[in-house]
């Protein structure tokens, strides 16, 4: 029984026992004065009718009229004139009437008895007679029972009054009990809230003073984590000059993106070296250079930051060169990217910040997963070679092979959209499992769709043309819908991608949630991933995450580890676990910086006991590492490749 309940209780059990005292002690005390009142009235009534009968001591007729005159006032239970002589009666009169409007429990309750008096009558100096009278309790039972009335009612509306104001009183009171209930099971979420409100108790205000500090202590601490964690990814991956990528990352990107996966699709790599560098660095001095160089990165940033760029990568490997990994991308789109950059630095040197013509040159090479990473450097090493030597535009592109098919966007348009309106779509599940136990935690919910031939193609060929179609949303809400059909056949954990697409549009938002409203039966069972690269702002997020709780699923983070800035934020979000990017995964074995990384990502997320997911695992080596620094679960070739269920 709550706390709020048991003191309500208990001044209601206090109303009831005061109440009951004070009406037991209220009639007591009436019905003593009650009696004093009867036994008076009777004696009264006795010395008059003693007086009066005196001269009339010898007439028997006078004195039994005077007896009924009063008797008849309806005052007296009985009245009797008795020879002292022979105790003989004179006169008589008597009545059994009962108490009107009076209940009988309540004149057995009182026990109001009959009151009496006596007085003699004289003859002369001689007793002649005596008479008895006794007062009738009729009339105070009724007087009785309406005080009792009057007291109860007017007890019961006091006491009524006091439980709505002492109930009111006591929740407003312990509200902050409720407050801080809430407070400590949104800690058990792994969301770290202050209550803003300070009670005026002196004790719950100490208590809630207390949980304030320790929540202050546990955000100050996983900030610090994260602070410390990001100047080290930072350093280890981060060019200091530009702010881009730096060398070691793009080779660790690359390699990732050239694994064999469902979701990794063909693309291009932009290789842009700088004209005479060190002539720059002669005729303009360092400073100018650096500027340069500076500026450059600046306009890769611009070209990475529009819409459906958020997996591609610039880098500065050294000096004057730069490398764009964009997966994804067509070749068409690629000699389209070219010459827009090729006019960004037109526009470098009409600004003076380089004097050669052109300002740059740029390799365009294609690459597919499965390639090694010394092939597709190579290839891009000679397209650049090749763009040198041409004097018509500062590009080329080389592909050894197509990197993409022939089909052109209408072709594409036309089976995916009779694909998701037909549902030709077919769920492929990758198991997660912990890297202890090896025990089974989930099934990541990947897909392929059947082109017109009836052939499955995975999410890396596919997913870029939906992006680029814009249909990323109605495919969110195509897999939502399969996904949650197969949960309600086959109710086990299962893990589904969102897309930024959905994220951003409100329009796709509600649509999402109204999905997810309607099967709240089975909602424990599937977690929502957000991929870290398509992050809305963080009081959107916070509401969507409170949005995808209330209807009962858990959210989750994937692809973690790019943007590890964004960590504090987490403490409001109450994730269900974070999967860390497969990039900081592949060879962890081998390369101690990513097992540092790691490790400070464990460190900051155990403050507040938060999962961490390996991405891409693909070596027992791999995972013997993953499970020595802590890792709670794993997915990955190693762990079990996609396959329909039942085949996993």
């Amino acid at each position: 029984m709550s706390l709020l309940k048991q003191l309500f209780l208990a001044i209601c059990l206090f109303l009831v026992v005061a109440f009951t005292g004070s009406f037991i002690a209220g009639v007591e005390s009436s019905r003593e004065q009650l009696i004093s009142q009867l036994r008076s009235h009777a004696q009264d009534a006795a010395t008059a009718l003693g007086l009066s009968m005196t001269p009339h001591v010898d007439d028997p007729a006078m004195i039994e009229l005077m007896v009924s005159s009063i008797f008849d006032s309806g005052y007296f239970a009985s009245i009797r004139v008795v020879r002292i002589a022979d105790d003989s009666v004179i006169v008589e009169r008597a009545t059994e009437i009962r108490p009107e409007n009076v209940p009988g429990w309540f004149v057995d309750l009182v026990d109001l008895q009959p009151q009496g008096g006596d007085a003699l009558i004289m003859r002369g100096w001689e007793q002649a007679a005596r008479v008895e009278v006794l007062s009738h309790p009729q009339f105070a039972l009724a007087k009785l029972w309406d005080s009792a009335l009057g007291s109860l009612f007017w007890l019961l509306l006091c006491g009524l009054v006091s439980a709505v104001l002492g109930g009111w009183l006591l929740r407003t009171q312990l509200r902050p009990l409720d407050n801080m209930v809430q407070q400590a099971q949104a800690i058990s979420r792994r969301e770290f809230l202050t209550l803003p409100r300070v009670p005026r108790t002196p004790e719950l205000k100490r208590v809630v003073l207390a949980m304030n500090q320790m929540v202050d202590k546990l955000k100050t601490l996983f900030a610090e984590e994260a602070a410390r964690s990001e100047k080290l990814r930072e350093e280890a991956y981060q060019d200091s000059l530009t702010g881009l990528a730096n060398r070691r990352q793009f080779d660790i990107r690359l390699s990732n993106q050239l694994v064999i996966n469902e979701q990794h699709p063909d693309g291009y790599l932009l290789l842009l070296r700088l004209n005479d560098l060190g002539g720059l660095n002669q005729r303009l001095g360092g400073q100018r250079t650096d500027a340069l160089i500076a500026a450059l990165g600046d306009q890769l940033k611009q070209l990475l930051a529009l819409p459906g760029r958020s997996q591609w990568l610039a880098s500065r490997n050294r000096g004057g060169e730069f490398t764009l990994l964009a997966p994804g991308l067509n070749g068409e789109d690629a000699e389209r990217l070219a010459s827009e950059l090729s006019e960004a630095l037109n526009s470098l040197k009409q600004t003076g910040a380089s004097d050669c013509d052109p300002v740059a040159h740029i390799g365009i090479a294609a690459f597919r997963p499965g390639e090694q990473s010394a092939a597709v450097l190579s290839r891009a090493d000679q397209a650049l070679a090749q763009a040198q030597s041409n004097t018509d535009r500062c590009w080329e592109r080389l592909d050894d092979f197509t990197a993409q098919t022939t089909q052109g966007l209408h072709d594409w348009r036309g089976w995916i959209d009779e694909a998701l309106s037909q549902g030709k779509l077919q769920l492929y599940f990758q198991p997660v499992a912990e890297c202890a136990t090896g025990r089974l935690m989930q099934h990541k919910v990947l897909a392929r769709l059947l082109d017109p031939a009836g052939e499955a193609i995975t999410a890396g060929r596919f997913l870029p043309w939906i992006e680029r179609l814009g249909w990323a949303a109605r495919f969110d809400l195509a897999m939502l819908e399969h996904s949650l059909e197969h949960l309600a056949q086959h109710p086990h954990p299962l893990a589904l991608s969102l897309s930024a697409a959905t994220l951003r549009n409100d329009q796709d938002k509600a649509r999402l949630l109204d999905a997810l409203n309607s099967h709240k039966d089975v909602a424990h069972l599937m977690t929502l991933e957000i991929d870290e690269r398509h992050l809305p702002p963080p009081a959107e997020l916070e509401a969507l995450s409170q949005a995808i709780r209330e209807a009962g699923f858990n959210l989750g983070l994937q692809h973690f580890g790019g943007r590890f800035s964004l960590i504090g934020n987490l403490t409001h979000l109450g994730l269900a676990y974070l999967k860390i990017d497969g990039t900081y995964i592949r060879a962890i074995d081998q390369e101690s910086d990513k097992r540092l990384f790691i490790e400070a990502i464990f460190r900051a997320t155990n403050s507040i006991d938060l999962p961490l997911i390996a991405e891409m695992v693909e070596t027992e080596e791999e995972l013997t590492v993953l499970t020595e620094l802590g890792i709670h679960g794993a997915m990955g070739r190693l762990i079990g490749a996609p396959a329909p269920w039942g085949k996993q």
